[in-house]
């Protein structure tokens, strides 16, 4: 009989159990970040905005973050500020440049330099021979006065024959993307180091 209830009690217990530990597994860990696709930050989650935060009020994530994204460090720290940023992990990769944690990078646009510009010419060809045409259409460049008719071209001006192009505008260096809200978790589970 005993061993009946023994039995009884285990099985009422085990999905308890069962629920306990899924829910601590569900819990996030404080300061872990996620997406989200709603339009507002869940309860216990904070915008990935900048915003400053209390310490006195949030002092196990204070403990995790410091003053890396802002804040004083005195009342106020900050969070990160994902706003118009991709994400990319903190370290050093094999031939890529050192990236600590915390820091901010890129730009959304660029203007490149005639220095940035592949290697190239404008070669400007014309005829060594008298012209004997005024109009340039189908003509090369002559030696006299203005063009040739029906002649190849087949001599080199000097590079400077040939101005500079391009209006120095900056090009759009965003990937396609997609705009969620990014959260990071105020309340859960503190993480250990162990």
């Amino acid at each position: 009989m005993k061993s009946k209830h023994l039995i009884a009690g285990l099985l009422f217990l085990l999905p308890s159990l069962f629920i306990a530990n899924h829910a601590i597994a569900d819990a996030p860990f404080i300061g872990e970040m996620r997406y989200f696709a709603g339009n507002f930050a869940p309860r216990g989650w904070a915008f990935c905005d900048g915003q400053l935060l209390p310490i006195s009020q949030n002092t196990a994530l204070f403990s995790l973050l410091g003053t890396m994204y802002g804040g004083d460090g005195r009342t106020t720290f900050a969070l990160p500020d994902m706003r118009g940023r991709a994400l990319i992990h903190s370290g050093n990769g094999p031939g890529l440049t050192p990236v600590t944690q915390g820091s901010k990078s890129g730009s959304e646009t660029v203007t490149m330099t005639v220095a940035q510009m592949p290697s190239h010419n404008h070669a400007l060809l014309a005829n060594g021979t008298a012209a004997d045409t005024a109009t340039p259409n189908g003509n090369a460049i002559a030696a006299e006065k203005i063009y040739k008719a029906g002649q190849p071209a087949d001599k080199t001006l000097h590079t400077e024959s040939i101005a500079n192009s391009g209006a120095a505008q900056a090009i759009d260096t965003v990937q396609p993307y997609i705009a969620l809200n990014c959260i990071i978790a105020l309340q859960g589970i503190f993480p250990s180091r162990n």
